[in-house]
């Protein structure tokens, strides 16, 4: 009686794990597609950090006060050395003030710009 038992219930397990049935076709393999997250050269890198500065320094409110206002970090500078993060810092709002610089000659340079737009 065991033998028939444990033969029953090994086609039972056999049937269950092969994923067989009698009358049902086969259940197809799934599939699942892993896309690799693409990491930065250190000059890519470098300059996605200044990029984000210079966007951070550039969104600031037009009463933002240097001497009690803070930028938050921009996600792609985080974690970086004290002295890193400063020269990126600086690169930024450099990029940050050229950019406005830039437009200050395209509105000098117009006859029909009559004030320098705030907004970039």
């Amino acid at each position: 009686m065991r033998t028939t038992h444990a033969a029953a219930i090994t086609a039972a397990l056999l049937l269950a794990l092969t994923g067989c049935s009698g009358d049902s076709e086969p259940t197809p393999a799934k599939t699942v597609t892993v896309t690799k997250t693409p990491e930065l050269s250190a000059e890519e890198a470098r300059a996605a950090c200044v990029d984000a500065w210079a966007d951070t320094i550039s969104s600031r409110p037009a009463d933002w006060d240097p001497e009690t206002g803070d930028d938050p970090e921009p996600a792609a500078c985080a974690g970086l050395p004290e002295d890193d993060w400063t020269d990126r810092y600086m690169d930024g709002l450099h990029q940050s003030n050229k950019a406005n610089i830039d437009r200050l000659d395209d509105c000098l340079d117009d006859p029909t710009c009559t004030s320098f737009p705030l907004e970039p």
